[in-house]
């Protein structure tokens, strides 16, 4: 398949290269300066999975896109999406495929929207990664999954070429039939770490040794929930446990990524994140009081980075 990874960045520099390790016919869609960086450094990721290092990666920018791809792997940041919707749009043909890893879901309304929905697939990553100061992917714990498939949960003969295409990939590929489930599990977590770690400016250890800190985390948790519940998804118990266990670890030092871009001045995905949770709950999950604090914090956040870039 011929694949077209959107940005080089943490998350698409790393499955991308991945792919590429693997023999794949991977090119990255990317902007003047990360493409001039590329060609410099090349593509470096560091891993305890593995080092890997091409001099020279295929890279494409949007004004040079003139063909269809088979498979667009979409890794960007939700603030980032119309832009990429745009800039694919030349790369998207009657048969082309847009697999994202964007977290939430109203991604998939204006996928659709642009594209149909017979383009969009669902899909989700689980990686801790990040860009180090030379531009080298740093993977950064052990975990490097990616979870895809069709919306309707099929296995259709294109999803099985899929996972076909990323069978020999240096990560952790997985066709799923519950692709939308799992999504909706992914959201439901991340948006209770998200909101109590930036709501308490504070790890999960930190929160959860704090007096009334537990407490505090299984709220969030609880509405999310209930909220996933609303909308026909609901978790299952296992996975509600998983969650339940990881966020009050006593000790632990995660925190979301969310908390990290908050702290170094950066864009949020409040919106795409904790925002459209609270949009989609229903009137049997109107009771919200930890999730709507939580994103009244994120707001008035980024209404001050506004007001401070403006001056």
């Amino acid at each position: 398949m011929r694949m077209l990874v959107v940005g080089a960045g943490a998350t698409g520099g790393y499955f991308g290269g991945r792919l590429l390790e693997s023999g794949q016919d991977v090119t990255f869609l990317v902007r003047a300066g990360r493409a001039a960086a590329l060609a410099r450094h090349g593509l470096v990721i560091r891993s305890e999975k593995g080092d890997v290092t091409y001099p020279s990666p295929p890279t494409v920018q949007a004004d040079a896109l003139r063909e269809p791809f088979d498979l667009i792997l979409l890794s960007c940041k939700a603030y980032h999406l119309a832009q990429a919707i745009e800039d694919i749009a030349p790369a998207v043909g009657p048969s082309s495929l847009i697999l994202p890893l964007l977290n939430g879901m109203c991604h998939l309304d204006l996928l659709d929207a642009r594209f149909g929905a017979q383009h969009v697939l669902g899909g989700q990553c689980v990686i801790a990664a990040t860009l180090d100061a030379e531009g080298a992917v740093r993977h950064l714990n052990r975990s490097h999954s990616l979870t895809f498939g069709e919306r309707d949960g099929t296995r259709s003969g294109r999803i099985e070429r899929v996972a076909q295409s990323m069978a020999k990939a240096n990560f952790e590929p997985r066709l799923s039939t519950t692709i939308l489930q799992d999504m909706w599990d992914k959201w439901v977590f991340l948006a209770s770490l998200a909101g109590i770690t930036c709501l308490m400016r504070a790890p999960v250890g930190d929160i959860v040794a704090a007096t009334g800190g537990t407490q505090a985390v299984l709220d969030l948790l609880d509405e999310c929930r209930r909220v996933a519940e609303g909308c026909g998804y609901t978790p299952s118990d296992a996975v509600l446990q998983r969650a339940s266990s990881v966020l009050t670890e006593a000790g632990s030092t995660l925190s979301a990524s969310m908390l990290r871009d908050l702290e170094q001045g950066g864009a949020i995905e409040a919106d795409h994140v904790v925002g459209d949770l609270l949009a989609r709950a229903t009137l049997s999950t109107d009771d919200l009081p930890m999730l709507r604090v939580a994103y009244a914090h994120l707001k008035a956040y980024e209404s001050r980075r506004a007001r401070t870039r403006a001056a």
